[in-house]
């Protein structure tokens, strides 16, 4: 009998993520932050979708007609279920990529985004989306893709390994891929106590294996227990995408193009240096110890004159997404935390602490009195938007199309929060994609459609939801027993949800 899992983890489903750098709007201020010239995306393709939160997000939030596919049906069942809620016109599938890739009703795709598959496929899989990629994606067309890379996890690749084969060898037959997961980590925890020469010569492993206990069961089976799992160089992956005529853009986590974050002046000297591209971004991954990879990739890159780069750049608009004050001016990259410039970001985030949205032409004008140059302010706008604090705006014929559908999207989600946590996101027309929104913000948003207007209202509501499934908080590590306790905290975090986070919410049309 045929195995149509190909060797992936099946009989746990994946987590319930969203993956903002698979969002189509991102594009645009990585690529003119290069000088290159962005397609307009109206066609888009995710391939292996996992949950489909992500394809749902952006099909629903956008304009842009969304296919996909993952072969998981529980998985693309789930995800049709959402497309159902919206009323988007995504087209979900759970097909193998080779069938999929077969189907004569998809059309030329602007945009394809793979989220982490990438790693955890056969190289049979590998040559159907390369070959799926040459044929299906346009010319100027965007590959994102993002991926375990190397030398980053050349440290644990050997203990990954080990685990593995241990469930494979020694994992007790029909007691399920959670029970083999700790069968194997407790193991490799007994190996690391015998003081091997392994873990010596390679001392984070122990802190990787800490780290990798702490998380959720299912994420672990899709990260590290599937059949097939290769981490690769980047000049490796050029390899595999030159039939397909890709060239390597850049980097889809904005903070990986802020060099003063993550590499010395000597590194930054050294990498100079380098004329061929590939191997700089090769070189640069040792550097910095380079673990995971999101990369934008190009079918025929062209590039911006100096001119067109600058009017594009203030064309864009942006928002705030955080309370002012809870705004850190502290970012962390490869070299660790660096304090931002409070006389260049203070006077930014002032501004758009309203949550309107402004084009960087017009911030650049406000700002014009404060000695905040244009280049300081992109950078400040890279730096901001790459740790999630502002987000670009998509325009307004746009947001108000998307909205009738976002809304049914969260409608669908804030009622499925009441019996579950599992989904942290909700979708907004004027990002284009999923903001950060608990279950219990989730929950006061309901209560707030239904008229409830007081922080007050909101706890009672959740409180009756938690104490019909016999639901207690936990607060610093003890269970709160008693229903004042209960409905104390669950008021003061309502309180704190309509001070600082309901006006964002408000601005980005999901309350």
């Amino acid at each position: 009998m045929q195995d149509w899992t190909s060797g992936y983890v099946a009989d746990i489903g994946y987590t319930f993520g969203y993956y903002a750098e698979l969002n189509p709007m991102r594009v645009k201020l990585a690529f003119l932050n290069q000088g290159l010239v962005c397609p307009q995306v109206s066609s888009a393709c995710e391939l292996g979708f996992g949950q489909g939160l992500s394809a749902n997000f952006h099909a629903a939030a956008s304009e842009v007609d969304w296919y996909g596919t993952d072969f998981n049906p529980s998985q693309a069942g789930f995800a049709q279920e959402l497309t159902a809620a919206s009323g988007a016109s995504a087209k979900l599938y759970d097909q193998a990529f080779s069938e999929f890739a077969r189907r004569t009703d998809l059309p030329d795709f602007d945009y394809i985004g793979l989220h982490g598959i990438w790693s955890w496929i056969s190289d049979e899989n590998r040559w159907v989306i390369v070959d799926f990629v040459a044929r299906k994606l346009k010319v100027g067309g965007v590959l994102y893709i993002s991926y375990n890379t190397l030398p980053g996890w050349s440290t644990f690749a050997p203990m990954r390994h080990l685990m593995t084969e241990h469930a494979e060898v020694l994992g007790a037959e029909g007691r399920g891929i959670v029970s083999r997961i700790n069968g194997a980590m407790d193991f490799a925890e007994k190996l690391l106590a015998t003081n091997p020469m392994y873990s010596r010569s390679n001392p984070q492993v122990n802190e990787r294996l800490r780290q990798m206990k702490s998380h959720s069961r299912h994420y672990l089976a899709h990260e590290y227990f599937n059949r097939d799992w290769h981490p690769m160089h980047v000049s490796t992956m050029a390899g595999w995408l030159e039939p397909a005529k890709l060239q390597y853009a850049c980097s889809a986590h904005y903070l990986d193009q802020i060099e003063a974050v993550n590499l010395t002046p000597e590194q930054q000297a050294f990498l100079n240096d380098i004329p061929d591209p590939m191997f700089r971004e090769t070189t640069r991954d040792f550097m910095v110890n380079q673990q995971f990879r999101r990369d934008y990739w190009v079918k025929g890159a062209r590039r911006l004159s100096v001119l067109e780069q600058g009017e594009q750049h203030r064309q864009q608009r942006l928002m705030l997404l955080s309370h002012r004050p809870d705004v850190s001016l502290k970012v962390t990259g490869t070299l660790g935390e660096a304090t931002l410039n409070e006389s260049v970001y203070a006077p930014i985030l002032d501004l758009v602490a309203d949550f309107k949205a402004r084009t960087l032409g017009q911030m650049e004008k406000a700002l014009s009195d404060k000695g905040i140059s244009f280049a300081q302010l992109l950078q400040a706008v890279m730096i901001l938007a790459g740790s999630g604090q502002v987000a670009l705006v998509q325009d307004d014929p746009v947001i108000d199309k998307a909205r009738k559908q976002t809304e049914r999207l969260n409608l669908y989600l804030c009622q499925r929060a009441r019996g579950s946590a599992d989904i942290s996101y909700l979708a907004s027309p004027v990002t284009g994609g999923g903001i950060t929104v608990n279950r219990f913000q989730q929950l006061f948003l309901q209560a707030l459609g239904q008229g409830k207007s007081e922080p007050v209202d909101w706890a009672q509501h959740v409180w009756q939801i938690l104490q019909a499934q016999g639901q207690k908080l936990v607060k610093e590590g003890k269970t709160l027993e008693t229903a004042e306790a209960n409905l104390a905290e669950i008021t003061n975090q309502a309180e704190n949800f309509a001070l600082k986070s309901l006006p964002a919410l408000k601005a980005l049309q999901i309350a």
